[in-house]
C-alpha cells in the first residue's frame, strides 16, 4: 500500500481505504507517490462495502447504472432517478467530474447493466 505519511489529518482508519474494504470493486490499476488510479466495478445487483476515498479526484464514469449511495451508517442518502424516457444506463454518455475525498460509504446498483468507471486519485504531497 502507499505512504499515508499525512494519515493523522485524515480521520477513518486505513482498513476502510476503498482498496482494501472494496476490493471486489476497486481495483488499483496505477499507483505512486503522486496519483493512484483505481478502476471501480460494481456488478447489477451488487451493494459495495463501506469505504473511503482519502484524496480528490477525478472520476470518469463510461457505464453508468442506476445506484443507491449510502453514508457511514449505512442509511439511504441518495438514488439516481429512473429516466423519464426510458432509456438504459448502457445509453447514457461518458460523464466526468470532480470529486472531493469521501468519507465511509457505500454504493449499490440497483440496474442491470454493470458500473464502469476510472476514478484518478490526487494524492497531496
Amino acid at each position: 500500500m502507499s505512504d499515508r505519511s499525512d494519515s493523522s489529518e485524515w480521520p477513518w482508519p486505513e482498513s476502510l481505504d476503498a482498496a482494501e474494504a472494496a476490493p471486489d470493486s476497486h481495483r488499483i490499476l496505477l499507483e505512486n507517490d503522486r496519483v493512484r488510479v483505481v478502476e471501480v466495478v460494481i456488478p447489477p445487483g451488487e451493494k459495495e462495502p463501506v469505504h473511503t476515498h482519502r484524496w480528490p479526484s477525478v472520476m470518469m464514469t463510461d457505464r453508468a447504472a442506476r445506484i443507491r449511495y449510502y453514508d457511514e451508517n449505512e442509511e439511504l442518502a441518495y438514488e439516481s432517478p429512473e429516466r423519464a424516457d426510458g432509456e438504459t444506463a448502457t445509453r447514457s454518455p461518458p460523464e466526468t467530474e470532480w470529486m472531493e475525498p469521501e468519507g465511509p460509504h457505500a454504493v449499490e446498483n440497483i440496474d442491470s447493466v454493470p458500473y464502469h468507471a476510472v476514478r484518478v486519485e490526487l494524492k497531496n504531497r
